[in-house]
């Protein structure tokens, strides 16, 4: 069996990084990544980028981290009590953009490796990852060609990987309490080590270098539409939504926070304007409405009409 390479692993996701913020500069055209590089007391570090008050983007964040120890939080060994006793690394590329425009959606994306080791016994070891979209105003267009670029990524990798995929992350990014998605999806995959190491990495690879044939194109279409009050209000109060979801339930916020990483790097994915309004509801018939309606509905958006 093929062990893990954790350098070959470590240099592509340094090189995505690098990769993704030179595409979303050229895009956003005015303001460029600041770059945070810090250390972690207890093993690892990383290398944050951040982006805000572009022409494009109103805040946006792209993040490395490499983080190691001698010992797991214990909410990672109740989970996985197989890992207790043992040292651990964990490494990955995390990102969300927050345009200026509320019709250009949100976006996440995240590719990730995870490994255990303990002397005299086989390591334990996983990727992760996926990506999904926000959007504020639903677009047909958008939402197939997200999913195509999805399911392109999944494809050479079996048939199945694409349909797996993509109900996980319907399931993964439901916000329970208030029982809706959180936007139109994606790609959500977590523990993947059953395809051996060569064949995982190649997947997990795909789909980071899938994001940005994803994201840029809607990019470009939505960026120049018009908007007004009205529409940024519902955008800030859909923002809330995001944050709830990263807060309760997001898996990475909670490791981060758990294993003693860097907060200000761990919250990066928060919005920099959100608004929470007392029962708030659309009103029937209007765009706002139509996002309730349409787009935060699991759907086959390949064959969406």
């Amino acid at each position: 069996m093929t062990q893990p390479d954790i350098q070959a692993v470590k240099g592509y996701l340094l090189e995505l990084q690098d990769r993704i913020c030179t595409t979303l500069e050229l895009a956003d055209g005015a303001e460029r990544f600041k770059t945070d590089q810090w250390t972690r007391e207890a093993g690892g570090g990383g290398r944050t980028r951040v982006i805000s008050d572009g022409a494009l983007f109103e805040k946006g964040g792209v993040n490395f981290s490499h983080v190691f120890g001698d010992r797991l939080p214990g909410s990672a060994t109740a989970h996985r009590p197989e890992l207790a006793g043992r040292s651990f690394q964990a490494m990955g590329v995390s990102l969300v953009l927050h345009p200026h425009n509320p019709h250009v959606p949100t976006s996440h994306a995240n590719v990730r490796f995870f490994i255990a080791e303990k002397e005299g016994e086989e390591p334990v070891w996983w990727f992760g990852g996926g990506f999904d979209l926000t959007p504020y105003y639903g677009n047909l267009d958008d939402c197939r060609h997200w999913h195509r670029v999805a399911k392109q990524a999944c494809d050479p990798f079996g048939d199945d990987i694409y349909p797996r995929f993509k109900a996980w992350c319907d399931d993964y990014f439901h916000l329970k309490h208030r029982d809706e998605p959180r936007g139109i999806g994606g790609l959500f995959f977590d523990d993947l080590n059953e395809l051996g190491f060569d064949k995982s990495f190649g997947l997990m690879r795909s789909i980071g270098d899938a994001y940005l044939q994803a994201y840029v194109p809607i990019i470009e279409k939505r960026r120049d539409t018009a908007y007004g009050e009205r529409e940024r209000d519902f955008q800030l109060h859909r923002r809330g939504r995001y944050v709830e979801f990263n807060l309760v339930y997001d898996r990475g916020t909670l490791f981060g926070l758990q294993s003693g990483g860097r907060t200000e790097s761990i919250l990066m994915s928060l919005p920099p304007e959100v608004r929470w309004s007392y029962d708030w509801h659309p009103e029937p018939g209007s765009r706002e409405a139509e996002l309730y309606d349409i787009y935060l509905q699991p759907r086959d958006w390949l064959e969406a009409e």
